[in-house]
């Protein structure tokens, strides 16, 4: 069988009109879109998990497509505050004939400001009796509540795209390699005040890049090394600099240099034997060449 996508990995969705009025404290909305391969009915399948914040309303979207790509199936489910009972449940979809069921436990989930928990919790899509996709840390409770077994194959996150807001300083966290930590990600800048505008990206704790007279350098791009891993960094900051705040958005894209290619195959790939014997995992090893990039956009407010 053919590797199918639904869209092209290399190229998510491009950043929000959040508002046609500059961006405020109010009208603020803050998302965090990821982008995961994984095994549905025998196929690779994207997935787009949507974890959407602002003043009145927080909520968890998941989307998965068709293998042609011309249509998607989506789940949502919504986050108040004021509904405890909503953050824990269960839900199910048909994607194409495939009964695929949405559990979910954001009781005691953590979060840093943003959209998106960074502990205590668990969001969890099954089929077949497979946990395809599982997000969080709570994975014992996620497979004894949904009754299934770990995948046969792990499903690959290949983009996080996020639209955060602040006055100076924007942070995030992303993981370069599945293998390997979560890392801190700060951007600050000064391009205000009597100085030439000045910009600054730090990785857990660690300026790498320092860009001065920004006014000339608001495009740009540098290679850093994190964990001993090369990561690309673009930015364009044009519109912090000539737009009115709000108005416009600062591009970082980090994106890791390809990880050299293991001399055994993985564990969990399909080989010959597996195809003779109608092996229901479609070209399992071509998930393993997609790359991961985070996509940081960062809306200046007042």
């Amino acid at each position: 069988m053919a590797f199918h996508r639904a869209y092209s990995v290399g190229n998510p969705p491009l950043a929000e009109k959040i508002t046609e009025e500059p961006v405020t404290n109010k009208t603020a909305q803050s998302t965090v879109t990821c982008g995961y391969q994984a095994h549905i009915a025998g196929y690779w399948r994207n997935v787009t998990v949507l974890w959407c914040k602002n003043l009145m309303n927080h909520s968890l979207s998941i989307m998965i497509n068709s293998l042609e790509g011309d249509y998607h199936y989506s789940c949502k489910i919504d986050l108040k505050p004021w509904h405890f009972w909503s953050k824990k449940g269960y839900k199910s979809m048909e994607v194409e004939g495939n009964h695929v069921e949405v559990y979910w436990d954001l009781r005691s989930a953590k979060f840093s400001g943003g959209p998106e928990p960074n502990a205590d919790y668990y969001v969890a899509l099954v089929w077949d009796e497979e946990v395809v996709l599982l997000l969080g840390d709570y994975k014992k409770k996620a497979y004894k509540r949904t009754k299934s077994r770990p995948a046969l194959v792990d499903s690959v996150h290949f983009f996080k795209k996020e639209n955060v807001f602040a006055k100076k300083s924007f942070a995030t966290r992303a993981r370069f390699d599945e293998r390997k930590r979560e890392h801190d990600i700060v951007v600050e800048s000064s391009t205000t005040g009597p100085k030439d505008p000045e910009m600054w990206i730090s990785i857990d704790g660690i300026v790498l890049i320092h860009v001065r007279n920004l006014q000339w350098k608001f495009r740009g791009n540098q290679t850093v090394l994190v964990d001993k891993q090369p990561v690309q960094v673009f930015w364009d900051v044009h519109d912090w600099l000539f737009s009115s705040p709000g108005t416009g958005h600062g591009l970082f894209i980090f994106k890791p240099s390809p990880a050299e290619m293991e001399s055994e195959e993985s564990s969990h790939g399909c080989d010959d034997s597996d195809h003779s014997s109608g092996s229901r995992y479609h070209s399992a090893k071509s998930s393993t060449a997609i790359e991961f990039s985070l996509f940081l956009y960062a809306w200046k407010i007042e």
